[in-house]
């Protein structure tokens, strides 16, 4: 065992590696992710967990040795079904620690469908009010179209900590958004509104607690209260957790706050199924959605040429139309398994020191000009944050690497991350500090999701996320970091500093520039360079390597000389020396 290992146990071994679970992480590793074992680092645990290979044996065991059938046949094979969906239904109402007496689990094909659902069937007025956290995914922003479209009201809020605690006195701004139409707002009758929040922001990792979630209902009730034309004994407040991302490594307890919708993703959890999420609704918030559609299994009965229906009274029956994914219900249990045997509170840990070992170890990473390497993003409390790590990184003198440069040489050395916005445009702007009109300055700049630009006027335009999941291991956290100092953190070269003096600088753990030519002997005979995406580069007949076989500074390539040019041309440290009349040489 190396000793930055050794430190990293010290200090976290407690938490670290499941030491009171029936396996260690690095059994689980061994025996349950193979696929991994190829030197491959998975760092996006955010966007999508892994499956276990144990987990996908007993699934397929499952499946070729139980008869499943449609849950609506009123087979044997229709009747184990049924029993298996019922199964799984308290299983997900268990893991949110939600009663049965009060909540239903209704599963849907993933937790963006969940949330278009409650956005669909809310019975929205003109008296309602959407309100939503500016740090939600895409797919809660689209709920707003709903309410706009029925004339009620949106308002987008911040939610931040002043003084960076877990359950601290929070600062609420708000950001009312403009009606799409006007009715009067004096009409009588009651009104029904919306809060929207995540339980942890899929880009920065920003955690809310339950007292959040009671503050902050408390000032949307005072928002409510201001306008004289709402009465608050016939207006009902409901709340939404968007928890896609947040039980991915933690339970939400749903009998210490009172939440109406909770949405989940299942392969943020374990890995598999994909296309199976769940809609986790209170009784009384059910009855007061109003849902159009009808599809089949949702009605007692229908009359083909008369304008006659009647639904069915369940609920998870009401929305559930058509066949649900069965086979795919039938498989989470098997994921629930995993969890269950490594148990949600040793997950949340180990992760957890995972997060915490890298961000500080990130913050500490300096430029030998002092500088810092990298900039972080969202709350340093270890407490207000999970295992989410975004940021961007810097060169000496201040200017940003991009985030697409990153990804692409961390993907060189087999490590798997995630960049740009990550759907979740309010966050992104607000960490990166883009105003309305840098964002329409960028779009008509060109710039749009997905796309590879990731510098505009030499800002950044999105981050670089990594993200840890139950199977992470402190190796794949030391390659990450490994890899973060070797190509970005630079290193100062002396003049008249010796050939072994450089070795020893590049060698170093901090550093390991690119481009710093020990011995440049070796040079490519033609290259083509486009310095501007879509445009037309320029040739250059040669260019001299470095050791590491990266291209040389243009500086010295052009100063002192090519392979073409060997009158102008200084080997090893001699090149060194040509900087005498230079302070310091800097290689970034």
């Amino acid at each position: 065992m190396d000793k930055d290992k050794e430190q990293f146990l010290k200090e976290f071994g407690a938490d670290y590696g499941y030491p009171d679970g029936p396996k260690s992480v690095d059994d689980i590793r061994a025996t349950e992710f193979k696929r991994l074992q190829d030197g491959i680092v998975y760092l996006d645990h955010a966007g999508a967990t892994l499956y276990s290979e144990l987990q996908m044996e007993a699934i397929f065991k499952d499946l070729s040795t139980t008869l499943y059938a449609n849950p609506h046949s009123q087979s044997d094979a229709g009747m184990t079904t049924s029993d298996i969906v019922r199964e799984a239904r308290e299983q997900v109402l268990d893991y949110c620690n939600a009663s049965p007496m009060d909540y239903r689990c209704i599963f849907t094909s993933g937790a963006t469908a969940s949330l278009k659902l409650v956005g669909e069937s809310f019975p929205w007025t003109y008296r309602s009010c959407f309100m939503y956290s500016v740090e939600n995914h895409n797919s809660v922003l689209g709920i707003r179209e709903y309410a706009l479209q029925q004339g009620a009201s949106a308002c987008a809020i911040d939610i931040e900590n002043p003084d960076n605690s877990c359950t601290g006195s929070l600062k609420i701004t708000r950001h009312p958004l403009q009606r799409r139409c006007f009715l009067n707002d004096k009409a009588p009758g009651g009104a029904c509104s919306l809060l929207a929040i995540p339980s942890e922001c899929n880009f920065s990792g920003t955690k809310l607690s339950t007292d959040h979630v009671i503050a902050v209902k408390e000032d949307f009730r005072r928002q409510i209260e201001g306008h004289n034309y709402h009465r608050l004994d016939n207006h009902k407040l409901l709340v939404l957790v968007d928890a896609a991302k947040g039980c991915a490594t933690e339970k939400l307890d749903l009998r210490s706050c009172d939440i109406d919708f909770v949405v989940i993703s299942f392969y943020k959890m374990f890995g598999y199924p994909t296309g199976l999420g769940a809609l986790i609704v209170k009784n009384d918030a059910a009855k007061l959605l109003r849902k159009t559609y009808f599809g089949g299994g949702t009605v007692d009965a229908v009359i083909a040429d008369v304008d006659f229906v009647k639904r069915r009274e369940g609920i998870e029956e009401w929305f559930e139309d058509g066949s649900i994914s069965f086979l795919s219900i039938a498989s989470i249990r098997h994921g629930f398994t995993i969890l269950k045997s490594l148990t949600p509170g040793a997950i949340s840990r180990h992760t957890k020191a995972l997060c915490t070992f890298l961000r500080r170890t990130l913050l500490d990473l300096r430029h030998e000009n002092g500088t810092f390497v990298c900039t972080i993003y969202g709350s340093q409390n270890p407490k207000n944050v999970g295992p989410i790590v975004t940021f961007n990184l810097k060169r000496p003198d201040g200017s940003w690497h991009g985030y697409r440069e990153v990804e692409k040489l961390a993907a060189l050395s087999g490590i798997q991350l995630r960049t740009g916005c990550f759907c979740n445009p309010g966050a992104c702007a607000k960490y990166l500090g883009l105003t309305h009109q840098d964002i329409l300055s960028n779009l008509e700049a060109g710039h749009v999701c997905w796309d590879d630009c990731d510098l505009v006027d030499g800002r950044p335009t999105g981050a670089v996320r990594v993200s840890f999941g139950y199977m992470s291991t402190y190796e794949d956290l030391k390659k990450f970091v490994d890899f973060i100092r070797s190509s970005f953190v630079s290193v100062h070269i002396r003049p008249h500093a010796s050939k072994e003096t450089m070795h020893d600088a590049l060698a170093s753990s901090v550093s390991g520039p690119r481009n710093v030519p020990l011995e440049p002997r070796f040079f490519v005979n033609s290259i083509n360079i486009y310095p501007i995406k879509s445009c037309s580069g320029f040739q250059k007949e040669s260019w001299p390597l470095s050791s590491t076989a990266s291209l040389v500074q243009e500086k010295a390539a052009t100063e002192f000389g090519t392979k073409d040019n060997p009158a102008r041309y200084l080997p090893g440290a001699e090149w060194a020396s040509a900087y005498a009349d230079d302070s310091v040489v800097t290689m970034a």
